[in-house]
C-alpha cells in the first residue's frame, strides 16, 4: 500500500472526521437530519435483548433484576458519557476506533475496529433468523431462508441508497419501540396502583415474597448482571451516527447527556414494572417472556402476536442499524489504511462497497447458521460474545488518555466532559474488568470469555506487526 496515500487517508480520518474523505477526496455525506438522531439516540437504547433476554435475567436474578439493570445501566452510561465526550471533541465515522488510534496507537484503533465490525456482522445474521423465525410462525408454509433473503436485500438495498435511507427507517422504527415501551410502561403504572380495569394493586408482595427480593443470592444477581450488560449492546451507533448528520457536535453531545433518562426509564422502569406485577418465578416470564407475561396479566387480548410484532421491529430495527455500523467501521479503517484499499470508494456520499462486503459476511454468517448451527455459527457467536466490554475497555483508556491531551492542546472542543475525571473513568474501566471477570464463574460465559480474548490478541498481533511495518517504511 502507498505510504503517502494511506498515511493522508489516516490524518483525514482522525484530523476532521467529520467530512471523511476516501482516497479520491469524495466526503461521505451529512444526510442524517437532527431529527433522525435523536430518533436514533431515544430508540437504539430499545434492542431485541430488552424483549427477548430479560427473561433468563429475571429467572436468575428474582426481583434484584432491577438493582442488575441499574447497575450495568450506571456503568453503559459512564462509558457513552466516555464515548460523547470524545465523539463531540471528534466527530469520526470510525467513532470509538478512531479515538483509540489517536490515543493509544494504531494497533488499539486496528483492533477495537475490527472487532466491532464482526460483532456487528454477526450480530446482523443472528437478528435476520430471529426474525425469519417470527414470519415463518405467522406463515408456517415458507421458508426461514426466503425471509432472511428478503431482509438481506431490503436493508443491504436501503443502507446502499443513501444514508438518509437508514436515517428515515430507524427514525420510524425507533418511534414504534418508543410507543411500546412507553404504553407499556403507562398500562403497568396502572395496574401498580390498581386504577386498571381488573386489576388489583399489587404492593410490594412480588418483590419481596417468594424467596425474597435477592432469592437466589449473589450468583443469581451476577447471572442477571451479565445478561443486562450484553442487553445494552448497540449504544454505540449513535456516535457513529453522528459524524453523517447534519450537526455532528451538537447532536451527539445531546444524544449523551439523555442517556441516562432513557435507561433508567426504559430498562429499569420495565424490569421494575415485571417484577411488581408479577411473581418472577411465574412459568410464563422465562416460557412467553416478562413483557407478555405482564400483558396477559392485565388482560391485553393477543398479547403474544403483539409482542411479536414489537420483537419483529426491533430485530428488524438492530439489523438496519448493524449494517450501517459496519460498513461506517470498516470504511473508517480502509479510510486510515487499516483495511483493503479498494473498498474505500465512496459514490453518492455513501462508501458502497464497504456496505456490501459487511451485508456479505452477515449474509454468509446466516448461510454458516443453517449448515453448521451447532459449530461453526456457534464458534462465531462465542468468538464475539464478550467483545462489546473488550471496545468498552479501549474506549475507557483512550478517555484517560484523549482528556489531558485536549486540556492542554484544545479546551474549548470539550463540549461534553466525563464526570469527575479520572476517577469515574477508572471507576468505568474498573467495572468493565469486573464483569469480564464475573464471566469466568460460567461455564457458557467462561467460554465466550475465551474466544473474545483470543480474537482480541490475534487482531492485536496484526495490528502491532502492521503498525510496526508501517514505522519502518516512514523511519
Amino acid at each position: 500500500m502507498n505510504r503517502t496515500t494511506a498515511s493522508s487517508a489516516r490524518e483525514r480520518e482522525t484530523a476532521q472526521p467529520s467530512s471523511a474523505s476516501t482516497d479520491s477526496g469524495t466526503p461521505l455525506s451529512h444526510g442524517l437530519k437532527q431529527r433522525h438522531l435523536s430518533m436514533i439516540a431515544l430508540g437504539g437504547v430499545i434492542g431485541a435483548g430488552l424483549f427477548v433476554g430479560s427473561g433468563a435475567g429475571i429467572a436468575a436474578a428474582g426481583p434484584s433484576i432491577v438493582l442488575a439493570y441499574a447497575a450495568s445501566g450506571l456503568l453503559v452510561m459512564l462509558v457513552m458519557r466516555m464515548l460523547g465526550e470524545m465523539s463531540a471533541a471528534n466527530p469520526a465515522s470510525g467513532s470509538f476506533s478512531v479515538h483509540a488510534e489517536r490515543a493509544i496507537g494504531p494497533w488499539a484503533g486496528f483492533t477495537a475496529g475490527w472487532m466491532f465490525w464482526v460483532l456487528l456482522c454477526v450480530g446482523i445474521a443472528a437478528e435476520a433468523i430471529a426474525a425469519a423465525d417470527i414470519m415463518v410462525g405467522w406463515m408456517p408454509e415458507t421458508e426461514s431462508w426466503m425471509w432472511v433473503l428478503l431482509f438481506m436485500i431490503v436493508f443491504c438495498g436501503t443502507n446502499l441508497a443513501a444514508v438518509g435511507n437508514f436515517g428515515e427507517f430507524e427514525f420510524w422504527f425507533a418511534a414504534l419501540k418508543i410507543a411500546a415501551i412507553g404504553l407499556f410502561l403507562v398500562l403497568g403504572v396502572l395496574a401498580i396502583l390498581g386504577v386498571l380495569p381488573g386489576t388489583d394493586a399489587p404492593g410490594a408482595d412480588n418483590l419481596t415474597g417468594d424467596g425474597g427480593f435477592m432469592p437466589n443470592g449473589v450468583d443469581g444477581l451476577v447471572v442477571g448482571l451479565l445478561a443486562s450488560v450484553f442487553a445494552y449492546g448497540g449504544l454505540e451507533t449513535v456516535t457513529i451516527a453522528a459524524a453523517e448528520s447534519e450537526q455532528p457536535v451538537q447532536g451527539v453531545a445531546k444524544a449523551v447527556r439523555t442517556a441516562m433518562w432513557r435507561i433508567a426509564l426504559f430498562y429499569v422502569g420495565s424490569m421494575l414494572v415485571v417484577v411488581t406485577l408479577i411473581p418472577w418465578d411465574h412459568p410464563s416470564v422465562a416460557g412467553d417472556g416478562p413483557y407478555v407475561a405482564v400483558l396477559n396479566h392485565i388482560d391485553i387480548p393477543a398479547a403474544g402476536e403483539i409482542m411479536n410484532v414489537i420483537v419483529l421491529v426491533a430485530l428488524l430495527s438492530a439489523m438496519n442499524a448493524n449494517i450501517y455500523g459496519a460498513s461506517r467501521m470498516s470504511y473508517s479503517l480502509v479510510a486510515r489504511g487499516e483495511g483493503p484499499r479498494f473498498l474505500g470508494k465512496v459514490s453518492g456520499g455513501v462508501p458502497r462497497l464497504t456496505v456490501l462486503a459487511s451485508s456479505a459476511f452477515g449474509f454468509f454468517a446466516v448461510l454458516l447458521s443453517y449448515w453448521w448451527p451447532d459449530t461453526i455459527f456457534k464458534w462465531l457467536l462465542n468468538m464475539v460474545g464478550a467483545a462489546v466490554l473488550v471496545v468498552w475497555g479501549f474506549i475507557a483508556v483512550a478517555q484517560l488518555r484523549m482528556r489531558r491531551k485536549l486540556q492542554r492542546e484544545a479546551p474549548e472542543r470539550l463540549v461534553v466532559k466525563m464526570w469527575l475525571f479520572p476517577y469515574l473513568t477508572w471507576a468505568a474501566l474498573a467495572g468493565t474488568i469486573g464483569v469480564l471477570l464475573l464471566m469466568l464463574r460460567d461455564d457458557d460465559n467462561r467460554t465466550q470469555l475465551f474466544f473474545t480474548v483470543g480474537l482480541a490478541v490475534v487482531l492485536s498481533v496484526v495490528g502491532y506487526l502492521r503498525q510496526r511495518s508501517l514505522e519502518r517504511r516512514n523511519a
